[in-house]
């Protein structure tokens, strides 16, 4: 890399696919989280489902398919939010949030390795479970973030 004023250095870039998230929020004004280990930072956390789009994938179609892969509740409407970008000093990491209005239970998710847990959180309660460490990651905060924000404008009805 060569910086405006002529200064040089390497740069490694890390480049993943794009991922798509969601927050998806029933009619009692809860969300559908996850309670998973994270290996990397060694932690148990709560997460919004979600994961990389594939090339010849709707990111839509990824986002509806990952919430019943990783949760078994099958979203009735996908909606885009925003996209944006967790870490742009080091990657490029585009992540894609949708939000889904109620869901129906369709099973045991398919891969029981994703979440110890699923579970509906109240949307009055997510801010605590973030001040207290146990929904860390920038694509959740991000999400619920979002929709909070979105409901304090009058954009999302309760």
């Amino acid at each position: 890399m060569e910086l405006p004023d002529g200064v040089r250095f390497e740069q490694y870039v890390l480049r993943l696919p794009k991922a798509a998230i969601v927050v998806v929020l029933d009619e009692d004004d809860r969300v559908l989280m996850m309670w998973r280990h994270r290996f990397i930072i060694d932690r148990w956390v709560w997460e919004l489902p979600g994961g990389y789009v594939d090339e010849s994938e709707d990111p839509a179609t990824t986002a509806a398919r990952e919430v019943e892969e990783e949760t078994g509740w099958r979203p009735r409407s996908i909606e885009p939010l925003l996209s944006f970008q967790p870490m742009v000093g080091t990657a490029d990491a585009e992540n894609l949030l949708f939000l889904a209005r109620g869901a129906d239970y369709v099973g045991t998710p398919e891969d029981v390795n994703e979440a110890e847990r699923i579970d509906w959180i109240p949307l009055d309660k997510v801010l605590d479970y973030i001040a207290r460490g146990e929904i860390v990651g920038a694509a959740s905060v991000v999400g619920i973030l979002d929709v909070l924000a979105r409901r304090q404008r009058g954009e999302l009805e309760a």
